[in-house]
């Protein structure tokens, strides 16, 4: 027998209010994308000629955009935008799926890097307002990913070294905010280290270009170790910290470590962990090994030390280098979030140039959620798309007019609502950059 009057089922649902707003929180993206200037600079740089969906860029790019900060991670999800009265928020007119997906389908490699250069000129005026690190010192870390895709006709996509059928994008990122600095769509097949010169050589001019003059140190594993690299980094005055393969010049530098160099650090109580250093390669580099290995009744299985090596021209003692250096793992976090939290998870076109677009602009999404955290709300540290997301972005709301003025109805009591009007007043108040 029910106990309460109450009946869910008993609602009679109609969709027919026009001023409904599907996700009231755009608004704020939408004033750090009119300080930032996005939709007229994207006008003036993106140039798809007479291609098809080539006039009004700018629209077009923001459509998308705010569609994944929004959380959509298709084509298709940019409809939502067009619900009820969601597109007064937004301050620009909002594009059919159908005609996003022919703007995008008519890139080539040459409008990617048109593309591209939209978002570093977007990185530079939003460092310009607050959001940069200025004179004090950066670390990026240097990594890449595999975006998964399914079926057999999508441009580019191929087996790597995971075996799984994707593209194998390169990412740079901003350490302490999660920002990404950087990034460049390659085939499924690429090696990770593949192209690293060139794109190291990008990510530092665009810093420079973008206002911080700080201290650069870049960290990165395995797969980007090359003298290469490292000679290129040098050039460029950046420290690094790269992990270094075991190869057996390595082996025989690990071997030649004195047993009284080692210092423990902390570790779980079921393990051991030791940091020393010794010099590698022709040019006397510092190399940092840290050795663990289990202890206790787990021993016997695994009784060898295990070795992990990294090359660093860095200042500093062995031990906290190297906890830095662990530090890296950080990049992954901010890696998961530009795919599950910003659309990056899927690769929505069969063409290359494409989907090569739309990862440009997934990024875009990526460090406008926190842009409108650092500026709006400041947040310092690293941002969880979906936290910002649930607390200041999909709330549902409602426009009306009163005295020739529109007005946001948003909901009551909604627990983060001092948040909200505090980045409200605080996006406002920033400079207009374009």
């Amino acid at each position: 027998m029910r106990e309460s009057s109450y009946d869910p089922a008993g609602f009679e649902v109609v969709f027919d209010d026009p001023r409904a707003v599907a996700d009231a929180g755009l608004m704020l993206v939408a004033m750090c994308s009119d300080v930032l200037g996005i939709e007229e600079t994207a006008n003036r740089l993106v140039d798809l000629g007479g291609r098809p969906g080539g006039s009004r860029p700018g629209r077009k790019i923001l459509t998308v955009v705010h569609s994944m900060v929004a959380g959509g991670d298709c084509i298709d999800d940019t409809d939502v935008l067009r619900s009820g009265s969601t597109d007064q928020v937004l301050g620009h007119r909002v594009m059919a799926p159908s005609t996003c997906g022919t703007f995008l389908r008519s890139f080539t490699f040459g409008h990617v890097r048109q593309l591209d250069r939209l978002f570093a000129t977007i990185l530079q005026r939003a460092w310009a307002v607050g959001a940069g690190p200025g004179d004090e010192a950066m670390t990026i870390d240097l990594d890449s990913t595999i975006c998964e895709v399914h079926g057999y006709h999508k441009d580019g996509a191929g087996y790597g070294y995971t075996k799984v059928l994707g593209y194998h994008p390169l990412l740079a990122t901003r350490a302490d905010t999660g920002e990404i600095l950087h990034v460049r769509q390659r085939k499924g097949s690429a090696g990770s280290g593949r192209g690293a010169k060139r794109f190291i050589e990008e990510l530092v001019a665009r810093i420079r270009r973008a206002g911080g003059s700080g201290a650069l140190t870049l960290r990165a594993d395995s797969a980007f170790f090359s003298w290469k690299t490292i000679k290129t980094l040098k050039a460029k005055n950046v420290a690094f910290s790269i992990t270094v393969p075991q190869n057996p010049a390595v082996v025989r530098a690990i071997a030649a470590i004195d047993e009284a160099d080692w210092v423990s650090i902390g570790y779980p109580d079921d393990g051991q962990a030791q940091v020393a250093e010794t010099s590698y390669g022709d040019h006397n580099d510092r190399l940092v090994v840290r050795r663990t290995r289990l202890a206790g009744p787990q021993a016997t299985l695994w009784p060898d030390w295990r070795h992990h090596t990294f090359i660093t021209n860095r200042d500093g003692d062995h031990v906290s280098l190297d906890a830095d250096h662990r530090r890296h793992a950080v990049c992954e976090l901010a890696i998961r979030d530009w795919k599950e939290g910003s659309g990056a998870n899927h690769n929505p076109s069969g063409v290359f140039a494409a989907n090569a677009a739309w990862v440009l602009l997934a990024a875009l999404a990526h460090n406008l959620i926190r842009w409108v955290a650092a500026l709006g709300c400041d947040i310092d540290g690293p941002v969880v798309a979906k936290t910002i997301r649930r607390r200041l972005i999909t709330l549902p709301g409602r426009i009306t007019k009163r005295s020739r003025r529109r007005v946001l109805h948003l909901p009551h009591n909604w627990p983060w609502k001092h948040q909200f009007l505090t980045a409200t007043d605080r996006l406002r108040a920033l400079p207009q950059l374009c």
